[in-house]
């Protein structure tokens, strides 16, 4: 292992932290604001948790590109390649 794979471990797992992160706790805030607004107006339920749903699916994509870039730079790194050759 050279010291650039080394460091771009680190980085990866550095990123996937922060990237899942703040996903986690914007999830937990849209479900905590959704039930306290059905809480409130049970009669708009279906219409909360339509944009619920779409607003979750958003806020996962985000982790999800997360986990694709960190795949990216730990599996398909282009750098690695010219850092070997000098």
């Amino acid at each position: 292992m050279t010291w650039f794979t080394g460091l771009s471990t680190v980085a990866a797992v550095i990123g996937i932290a922060i990237g899942v992160l703040g996903p986690a706790f914007a999830m937990g805030r849209a479900i905590s604001s959704a039930l306290e607004a059905m809480a409130r107006q049970p009669e708009a339920e279906k219409s909360i948790m339509r944009t619920l749903f779409i607003g979750l699916a958003m806020i996962e994509s985000l982790a999800i590109y997360v986990l694709v870039i960190i795949l990216i730079v730990l599996f398909r790194n282009p750098l690695l390649e010219y850092i070997a050759n000098g």
